[in-house]
């Protein structure tokens, strides 16, 4: 019999095995392309975050390329661009416009803060103006004298702080002081317009305010409007970094939970939140006026070895004055256009379609929603009831009439007793 010319085995119907195994192959290579995209897209997503909003590189050749031609001077602009010895390490950025990076100085670590400039954006066919001198260091001019220089410093704290505050003009020989970058006994106009610049930031006027209270870090130099403050080695207050695929899928309250995770002991704690109401009690109607905390974050607080409190970021702590003058000038529709920072939210004047100066919440209020957790968790069971009762007390604390100012210091002052008299008898209090 004649063999027939192809073999049946060629056309065998697969079997179940091989039929189930070469699914599983294309859901494996499936997920895995799967994977490599996602993976992939959230690098690039980092990436392109990350260039956009760390731009160190570009603020030190702006900030030494003044220095070289003879713009600025400060205490910072040797080590910086000619020695090398005050380096830009890791990247802590939030707003493009106010880099933040951690940085060596010698033997000293710390925090460099430099301000930059929007980013242009150019349109395709237009011409490109040629580049301009930014405004920022054309202050004071050439010519001017050291005392005229002191008088335009006091016009300008009195612009931000008031002119009724008894020790401005101390504070005026503070910035004098600090403009003599290279203790020479003379401030040259490159050393002033350098201080002049940063007497233009808000957290530089509150580390000169609150130099003698230790709430904030300390000035270790500065060269034009980069300045470099001291490391704080514990930050934020609270709170876990998570990425932010999990933080989608994880529920608000047990967010809120495993923020408290991380924390010291109570009694550390204690000292903490105490350190924070005596910020508190500082800014409001202190030595030099009153200011307004408009982020009360735990971002954007941090505390040292010794549980001493510090603030991390002072740009949202504004001078009343300040505050009141660029609100007014807000234009809205509802409450909700008159928010300030983070969260100095004041009322909308419908007839008139600007904001109100008046701040729905005082600083003491928000400080008290931020530690509620914070210190509640662990507290001691013979302390934990009336704390609680004199927190949701501090919480429901509104507007700044004469009768919530006593208030208001009735319950700081409650406050700052119970924990103290809690924790002063023990070696945390140190």
């Amino acid at each position: 019999m004649a063999r027939a010319p192809f073999a049946w085995g060629v056309f065998r119907k697969p079997t179940y095995g091989q039929t189930r195994l070469s699914y599983q192959h294309m859901k494996y290579l499936f997920f895995s392309w799967l994977a490599v995209f996602v993976g992939s897209w959230i690098v690039y997503v980092e990436y392109s975050s990350y260039t956009e909003l760390c731009r160190g590189h570009d603020c030190k050749k702006s900030i030494c390329d003044k220095y070289r031609r003879g713009v600025i001077d400060g205490s910072a602009c040797s080590s910086l661009c000619n020695r090398d010895t005050l380096y830009l390490g890791k990247c802590f950025t939030a707003n493009p416009n106010s880099q933040v990076y951690s940085g060596g100085w010698g033997d000293l670590e710390g925090v460099i803060k430099c301000q930059m400039e929007e980013q242009p954006h150019f349109d395709m066919g237009t011409e490109v103006e040629p580049k301009k001198e930014a405004p920022t260091f054309n202050k004071p001019t050439k010519g001017t004298s050291v005392e005229k220089f002191r008088e335009m410093i006091l016009n300008h704290l009195k612009a931000k702080v008031g002119d009724d505050q008894a020790n401005i003009a101390a504070l005026a020989n503070n910035v004098l002081a600090i403009a003599d970058a290279n203790r020479d006994g003379h401030i040259s106009l490159p050393e002033a317009r350098s201080t002049w610049a940063l007497l233009q930031l808000n957290e530089f006027l509150l580390t000169l305010v609150l130099q003698d209270r230790e709430h904030t870090p300390k000035l270790l130099g500065f060269c034009g409007d980069l300045y470099v403050m001291e490391k704080v080695p514990h930050s934020p207050l609270y709170g876990i970094s998570l990425p932010w695929i999990l933080e989608v899928w994880i529920p608000a309250g047990l967010r809120r939970s495993m923020d408290q995770w991380f924390t010291p002991s109570w009694p550390h704690k204690a000292k903490i939140s105490i350190g924070l109401l005596e910020l508190v009690e500082d800014v409001f109607h202190g030595m030099f006026g009153s200011f307004l905390m408009c982020d009360v974050r735990a971002a954007t607080f941090g505390y040292t070895d010794k549980h001493d409190l510090k603030v991390m970021d002072a740009r949202h702590i504004v001078p009343e004055t300040i505050f009141v003058e660029d609100i007014r000038q807000q234009k809205c529709e509802v409450d909700e256009d008159c928010l300030y920072g983070a969260d100095c939210l004041t009322s909308c004047d419908l007839t008139k379609h600007r904001c109100t100066p008046e701040v729905s919440r005082p600083n003491l209020a928000k400080a008290c929603e931020t530690l509620k957790d914070y210190i509640l968790r662990g507290a001691p069971s013979d302390v934990r009831e009336e704390l609680e009762k004199q927190l949701y007390a501090c919480i429901a604390l509104r507007g700044s009439t004469e009768q919530t100012e006593i208030e208001h210091s009735l319950i700081l002052n409650n406050l700052k007793t119970l924990l103290w008299k809690k924790i002063s008898h023990t070696k945390d209090s140190k």
